[in-house]
């Protein structure tokens, strides 16, 4: 009997890691970038040779540097995807990618998606680039995909517009500026990365039912059990642009999440919280470490063995803020899984 025990435990044991290296298998991570100049707010740049020194890390380290379509396509139909993964967008078209980014990109044969604002480029915006040049990047191979019509924060109503006006008013910026890209460029990924990484519920809600995935800026590793209405990416530019800190978000990997419960990204709390669940946990409870940006440390309640609590100790200030949560791999030494929710406060 204690033998049968024994054996059935280690069964068990197998059968979860498998199940834990299946779902890593079906992951990766997306960096996301907007200027490479040193001319340009360094809060959005990365010069010349930094992202080259980016470039030649992922090639020296053998990564797996793909298209996002494909990235997508993979993850979503839980095809396998090597471990070290890696998709590069630009967000807003500016003209330096054309000038700076494109040729090294292509010196490394790297795919990259960039993510434009149509009525911008329409509008012959001096810093953005036009839909010739935007032609020639997609012939040499580059994505062009949705940022909105003209980068406005998407989720927010305007003065005395209802919620079906503001739903209106932003399908039909999403559905315009698809058939503007598809107009110019000749292709419609279904593809949104919203402006300033902000959206709400509502904004989810619509993006799903237009058949979009929805693509933010907050930080972490993309698996079979990410929302594809909120698509994390790890920002790469300005002082997230250190390779040494961005060799460990590189090598993140998803935590396998089976519910996140959260009332509303954009929110009038002051000390919102969230609730995550796991299907399975390849990291210790007590390795969980979850940190409220400006802040420090989150407090972490767990309400069950795989369900815990998380939330600020401090009152967040208005705008963006995030609660990242990180904890080490046990099958996968050296790397880390990564959870970022990010918040949106609001005066009431």
């Amino acid at each position: 009997m204690i033998r049968c025990t024994q054996v059935m435990k280690k069964l068990h044991n197998l059968i979860l890691f498998v199940g834990l290296v299946s779902a890593q298998a079906h992951s990766a991570t997306i960096l996301q970038y907007h200027h490479v100049s040193e001319k340009l707010p360094p809060v959005t740049s990365v010069s010349e040779d930094t992202f080259k020194t980016h470039l030649e890390f992922l090639k020296k380290g053998n990564y797996n540097v793909i298209a996002l379509d494909k990235f997508i396509e993979h993850v979503q139909q839980g095809k396998s995807l090597p471990v070290n993964t890696v998709a590069i967008t630009f967000d807003d078209g500016y003209d330096n990618n054309i000038e700076a980014a494109a040729p090294l990109l292509e010196t490394y044969n790297f795919p990259y998606t960039i993510f434009v604002n149509p009525q911008l480029i329409d509008e012959g915006q001096s810093y953005v680039m036009t839909w010739d040049e935007l032609r020639t990047l997609s012939k040499r191979g580059a994505i062009i995909a949705n940022h909105s019509a003209k980068h406005d924060y998407l989720h927010l109503r305007k003065d005395g517009e209802t919620e079906l006006q503001w739903e209106k008013r932003i399908r039909h910026d999403l559905t315009w500026s698809q058939q503007r890209i598809n107009a110019e460029i000749g292709h419609n990924y279904p593809y949104i990365a919203y402006p300033y990484g902000e959206f709400n519920s509502a904004l989810q809600k619509l993006v799903k039912e237009l058949g979009l995935i929805g693509i933010g800026q907050h930080s972490g590793a993309v698996g079979p059990t990410t929302d594809f209405t909120r698509v994390p990416r790890f920002p790469s530019s300005g002082i997230y642009s250190n390779l040494k800190t961005l060799k460990v978000k590189i090598n993140s990997i998803p935590f396998d999440i089976d519910k996140l419960i959260y009332t509303n990204s954009v929110t009038t709390e002051r000390k919102p919280s969230f609730t995550m669940s796991f299907k399975s946990m390849d990291f210790s409870q007590g390795q969980l470490a979850c940190f409220v940006s400006g802040i420090g440390r989150a407090t972490l309640t767990w309400t069950t063995k795989h369900e815990v609590t998380v939330t600020t100790p401090e009152p967040l200030p208005n705008g963006r803020s995030r609660y990242n949560c990180t904890a080490p791999s046990k099958t996968h030494k050296g790397r880390f899984h990564w959870f970022s929710q990010p918040w949106v406060v609001q005066e009431k």
